[in-house]
């Protein structure tokens, strides 16, 4: 490791570190605008000049271009460093509007740090000022381009580091333009890490514009929900409402980047309609009222005749207690999946993934090869993939086996097969690679199954054809990992991309598997529910038998991902008691006939166990209670005094379940008011080896040491299927900015995302006599459903793709419902 000095401090660094980094280590801020970590170095400011003294560089070098090597003697402030930097920042500073006041960006602007960090105090400029004219960007970035410096961290971030062509430099000179060559909206989900690159104002939050300076804001650590990556955010809220949220650093998540999902979804916790009271049908009650009345109904009850609903939004804390809840009244029916299909592939997931398999979005950047298996990483983890850019930017070979028509920021290979041919795909790409010796060190269940690896039938000549030059890929590649979605991919293809790339690990420097789960703590549900036999088919079962007499709903909402709602409806009817805890207007709240309302994620510490079992903690941000701009329809707040907040009302939903357990079971000796982990220690062993005294570490792994799950699975079928001509097969799909719960409560989101559409193959669309852009309507069970169409080449034959969109009711539709009929109805805007 190379030893240098800095302003006569030593220090040692890793190979590689910038002197500029280096200089930071020490807690010494070089200036800079152009230079960002997380995009590398450029040279393009000026800014960060310093002087050299001794070393293989001599006199004013630009810190963030150079490695520090040993015996580099540097001075960051030596006279002549300064004035040059004091005559770039006044160079920089010439064309600014100098509009600080005016400017959202204000309070926390690296122009106005580094202006005075670089000396320049006086305005001596008296010209007149090059002006742009701004661009609409859309509804997510302000564009103020009079405030640019050209630093180029937008074009650099944008194209080469999220790999999007609409925005870029325009003209030359002192004339350079950052914008599209048209107005409109821009193309990339990552479009608002702009807002967080941009060292000026030229980018700004659009949504939060005016709304708050920096220190007007509580801010702290919180968390993205919105998908299962768990990128890490800070939140900042003003008059009990979160404003803005932005990316926070995490090198083993998300980096220094999130997507705008992520970023602009949070409207769900201060929404209009959000319920804030307690009530019992339709009557507003005090706390101890209603949790009274639904302690002495539920106590009536008796054992057995009880049942509790959670979901993937709930936090790990919710979901533990619930579970303690439901045991301790006698329950058998715990139900975080309503899914059986989702629910088993989720146990499989929990049982397949070890210290061995389980990897992170930085491992995924790291890999030269990544091998995708029924995943969608725009539409079910942008974050996903941004990383696959970078692995790709790296060198790393790409290939993806979904029948969707899959778009990536980089290039890749797409083998457009049905889900039923991934195994075999899957197969048929990696055998080659193992032998019988090494595998056979994970004993007869794995040699087995390499043999059945072995005797697979070839699969279509058009397939193998497009497989054989990936194949030496495989066998060349040192560092493979395996992408698995959960959404379409089989059961059986979740456990087998588990079982290779255990086995590849065998032969490999380092291999993986990295799961795409349907849910922000998916896999913190599935340590609590995979192992329970009950599902949510057999709970409404037994409600229309009379055997369950109440359900316990906490953060969770039937109504939207069941199909045949008004079954639901008629079971939920015949219930004496339907209790529901949530922050979220949904149907079922509606429905309930005792409301209890909770915190968000904003309100109180939550955990959430991402998807390689990585745990991780938001922080409370702001306490609850109604936003101000609501109570007092968007003027001055109240002129009234008391000693409550209005809409204060909702509690933490693990807090308020321990109350229920303690009246219920009439003993607090496993129940602390203020730490839950105890009690969910005792229904989780994995979470509870992990537990402290403070409660959990944050980035703690929680899974096991070593695999539980056998390799062979007797459902596994690696023989090709023949495509049933003719057919067209209905396949729903994840679309996380139109699909996902949270955001479907967001107003901006629901502004940004387009109309719905389904996706068809251009042969199918022939010989159906469809067109791009006609209007087409699909039979369902109840009626009709019409949507837009759109023909590519770009995916499977026999599918009709249909993203699940909020502007729908796609709960209606029947995965893998055969013989599709689609008629034409018209024709829509292109």
């Amino acid at each position: 490791m190379p030893r240098l000095t800095i302003d006569d401090i030593e220090i040692e660094v890793p190979h590689g570190t910038k002197v500029i980094d280096a200089a930071e280590r020490l807690g010494i801020m070089i200036p800079r605008f152009c230079y960002h970590r997380g995009l590398g170095s450029v040279g393009a400011c000026r800014m960060c000049a310093v002087k050299f003294l001794q070393g293989p560089f001599k006199g004013l070098q630009m810190s963030c271009m150079i490695d520090a090597q040993d015996g580099m003697v540097i001075s960051t402030t030596d006279a002549e460093a300064l004035d040059f930097r004091r005559h770039v920042i006044e160079w920089l500073m010439l064309n600014h509007p100098h509009d600080c006041p005016v400017c959202d960006e204000g309070g926390h602007c690296l122009l106005q740090d580094m202006t005075v960090s670089g000396g320049h105090g006086m305005r001596r400029f008296s010209g007149e000022k090059r002006t742009y004219r701004d661009q609409y960007l859309g509804e997510l970035v302000q564009h103020e381009m009079n405030r640019c410096i050209h630093c180029y961290r937008c074009v650099r971030f944008y194209r080469e580091f999220a790999g999007y062509r609409d925005l870029g430099a325009l003209q030359i000179a002192q004339k350079v333009y950052f914008g599209r060559l048209a107005d409109g909206p821009l193309e990339s989900p990552f479009a608002g890490n702009l807002v967080d690159l941009c060292p000026t104002g030229v980018y700004t939050d659009k949504p939060a514009r005016f709304r708050a300076r920096r220190w007007d804001l509580e801010r702290g650590p919180s968390l993205c929900i919105h998908c299962s990556l768990g990128c890490n955010t800070v939140a900042g809220a003003r008059y009990r409402e979160v404003l803005r949220q932005e990316a926070r650093l995490n090198e083993e998540v998300n980096g220094y980047f999130i997507c705008d999902l992520g970023r602009y979804g949070f409207a769900y916790a201060g929404h209009p309609e959000r319920p804030r009271s307690p009530r019992i049908g339709s009557q507003a009650v005090g706390w101890q009222e209603a949790v009274a009345v639904a302690c002495d109904r539920l106590a009536r009850l008796g054992p057995r005749s009880i049942a509790c609903l959670s979901s993937a939004r709930a936090s790990v804390e919710t979901l533990g207690t619930l579970k303690y809840l439901s045991k301790r009244v006698g329950s058998d029916h715990f139900v975080c999946f309503y899914d059986a299909a989702v629910k088993f592939k989720m146990g499989e997931i929990v049982s397949k993934l070890d210290g061995r398999t389980a990897v992170s979005l930085r491992d995924i950047e790291k890999a030269d090869l990544l091998i995708g298996v029924g995943a969608d990483p725009i539409n079910a983890a942008p974050m996903l993939a941004l990383a696959m850019r970078q692995a790709q930017r790296a060198g790393a070979k790409v290939v993806m086996m979904d029948p969707r028509p899959l778009f990536l920021p980089c290039d890749f290979e797409h083998l457009s097969v049905s889900p039923e041919l991934f195994d075999v795909c899957l197969s048929a790409l990696v055998k080659s690679t193992f032998d019988r010796e090494r595998v056979g060190k994970h004993g007869e269940a794995a040699v087995t199954l390499y043999d059945r690896m072995l005797s697979c039938d070839p699969l279509d000549a058009s397939v193998q054809a497009r497989l054989e030059p990936l194949i030496a890929v495989v066998e060349g590649c040192r560092r493979p990992i395996i992408i698995c979605g959960s959404d379409i991919a089989p059961a059986s293809s979740v456990s087998f991309a588990a079982d290779v790339a255990l086995l590849m690990g065998e032969v490999k420097d380092q291999s993986g598997v990295f799961y795409v789960l349907p849910g922000a703590n998916a896999y913190g549900a599935a340590l609590f529910d995979a192992a329970n036999g009950s599902s949510f088919e057999s709970v409404v079962q037994e409600i229309e038998d009379g055997a369950i007499k109440a359900l316990i709903v906490a953060e969770s909402d039937p109504f939207r991902y069941v199909a045949d709602r008004d079954r639901l409806q008629r079971a939920l009817n015949k219930l004496e008691l339907l209790l529901v805890l949530d922050y979220l207007p949904s149907e079922t709240v509606r429905k309930a006939h005792i409301f209890l309302p909770t915190r968000a994620i904003f309100e109180t510490r939550s955990s959430f166990i991402n998807q390689e079992g990585r745990l991780q903690v938001a922080e409370k941000i702001h306490s609850p209670g109604t936003p101000i701009w609501q109570v007092s329809n968007k003027g001055h707040p109240p002129r009234l005094y008391g000693t409550g907040i209005c809409g204060g009302e909702p509690r933490a939903a693990w807090r308020v379940l321990q109350q229920i357990a303690h009246t219920l079971v009439h003993s607090q000796n496993e129940i602390s008011e203020n730490d839950p982990w105890p009690v969910i220690g005792g229904e989780c062993a994995v979470l509870a080896r992990h537990h402290q005294h403070n409660g959990p570490l944050h980035g703690l792994r929680i899974i096991p040491q070593t695999s539980t799950a056998a390799f062979f699975d007797g459902d596994l079928d690696l023989q090709p299927k023949q495509p049933m001509d003719g057919h067209l097969t209905l396949l729903p799909v994840v679309s996380t900015f139109a699909t996902e719960e949270l955001a479907s409560y967001s107003e901006i989101i629901q502004r940004v995302i387009g109309s719905p559409c389904a996706y068809l193959h251009s042969d199918d669309a022939e010989r159906c006599g469809l067109l791009d852009c006609d209007r087409i309507r699909i039979a369902v069970d109840d009626g009709f459903l019409e949507i837009d169409l759109t023909v590519s080449d770009k995916m499977a034959r026999g599918f009709l793709i249909l993203p699940r969109h909020s502007r729908f009711e796609w709960q209606k539709l029947h995965c893998f419902a055969q013989g599709l009929p689609v008629e034409k109805i018209g024709n829509c805007t292109p």
